[in-house]
């Protein structure tokens, strides 16, 4: 029996917006793979056009046998394109030409998460009235699949809840941080001159990378808009080396998690540094790698890990929207995976819970006054909020301000409380006249 079949139809047509880390990887990728990815897709996938500031470098990359050209526009008016991919990032032009490829009937692939987290209801109200699709598999944790997983995999399943760690940058700053002994800053450097930070790193120690992210994953996880705007989102600034080294020796690994969950007063999107104990697998995730956990109904719970960054992984995630638009390029658009797993008129308008409201456990660390009655202030002030301790430690004297010091570390666990009675708490303890330094706070998320 002859197994090898053919088809006459013609290759897609592909026009590339930035030419850059991702988009050189993905050009590489299609390239090498060509014929592998078209016994897939059922059709060949060209990048016929490319459109980069740089036409001399952007040429260079990819042969004579690609038009490049200076102007985006171009490529997204060009009648001979069938697809955009949009790698020029941010949420400026892109916006504007992600809506201009959509409304002359384009589908279009994007890694851009901020622009998706910012304005993905109207992008994909816009594409599902022109009956186009926006593919986005790249824009959260470079090569893992999780959008795919949460919208295809475990579409039997009620979400309950996703953790994720899903911004590489972070992830090896507190690897690095927990490995050496080092502070924030000293690292931060490091990651600097290795490549793993931008020269402005903002948005990746800040959080806010990861919150566009989770916004993403909360939106198809439970069917509702992408809000996030009303996402909590703290970063790794104000994490010290001892934090690192307390949570250490307590059987816990510090981690800054992107975590949605399915809750009694609606969803909570939230991403801060969080205790993770040390057995959990997500726990062990080094470096500048990605791990997501699912936990669903039916399928129990998911991890999904690998390189969430990186020019070919990001490349990887590129290429598999481009075979999907391919195989559902002439499908019914009432009958493609919707763009956020729900149909379009069946979201929900469950609430994203205010911080304040969220039930979770803690790590307090108090730099306080060496002396009788401090633990005792500090723990009425918990006991009169409701708030039951799990555990603490005391630093010596001489682990802290050396020989004859007259402070010390008290660290304490909780269990869980509402977030509110915690913050009430830490403002009493704070006032103690035996209290030196600002106290750190830390959620602890068992992931159990």
């Amino acid at each position: 029996m002859n197994l090898k079949t053919t088809t006459n139809l013609s290759p897609i047509r592909v026009g590339l917006l930035g030419i850059g880390t991702v988009g050189s990887g993905t050009f590489n990728v299609l390239k090498r793979n060509q014929e592998e990815i078209r016994r897939r897709a059922g059709r060949g996938i060209e990048i016929t056009m490319v459109a980069d500031l740089d036409v001399a470098r952007a040429q260079a990359l990819v042969g004579d046998g690609v038009l490049v050209v200076d102007d985006a526009r171009k490529v997204v008016a060009s009648p001979d394109i069938d697809i955009v991919i949009e790698l020029i990032g941010g949420y400026g032009i892109a916006k504007a030409l992600v809506l201009e490829a959509i409304e002359s009937g384009k589908h279009v692939v994007t890694a851009n998460k901020a622009l998706l987290a910012v304005h993905g209801t109207e992008i994909f109200a816009a594409a599902h009235r022109k009956g186009v699709m926006v593919a986005f598999e790249a824009a959260v944790a470079g090569g893992i699949p999780i959008i795919k997983a949460l919208r295809e995999g475990l579409s039997a399943n009620s979400i309950q809840w996703i953790a994720g760690i899903i911004n590489g940058t972070t992830n090896f700053i507190l690897s690095e941080m927990r490995d050496k002994g080092l502070d924030f800053g000293v690292v931060l450097k490091e990651a600097q001159k290795l490549g793993y930070a931008e020269a402005d790193p903002t948005f990746d120690i800040e959080g806010v990378d990861a919150a566009h992210k989770a916004t993403l994953m909360s939106a198809i996880a439970f069917g509702i808009p992408v809000q996030f705007d009303k996402a909590y989102v703290e970063g790794i600034t104000s994490l010290a080396a001892q934090d690192i080294r307390y949570a250490e020796q307590l059987g816990y690994r510090i981690k800054l998690l992107g975590i949605t969950k399915r809750v009694a007063g609606g969803i909570e999107l939230r991403v801060h540094p969080s205790l993770i104990p040390a057995k959990r697998l997500l726990a062990n995730v080094e470096g500048a790698m990605n791990a997501v956990v699912v936990h669903g109904d039916a399928v129990g719970t998911t991890l999904y890990y690998g390189k969430g960054a990186g020019s070919e992984p990001t490349a990887s995630a590129v290429i598999a929207d481009l075979v999907d638009i391919s195989r559902l390029h002439t499908a019914d658009p009432e009958h493609r995976v919707p763009h956020l797993a729900f149909q379009p008129d069946e979201m929900s308008d469950l609430a994203i819970v205010p911080m304040s409201e969220i039930v979770t456990s803690y790590y307090l660390r108090l730099n306080v006054a060496d002396e009788a009655g401090v633990l005792a202030s500090v723990t009425g002030i918990l006991a009169e909020a409701g708030i039951s301790i799990d555990a603490v430690l005391q630093r010596e004297a001489d682990d802290v301000g050396g020989e004859g010091s007259t402070q010390t570390d008290l660290i304490i666990l909780t269990h869980d409380c509402v977030e509110a009675k915690m913050n009430e708490a830490i403002a009493q303890m704070q006032a103690l006249p035996t209290v030196l330094a600002p106290i750190t706070r830390i959620r602890k998320e068992e992931l159990a």
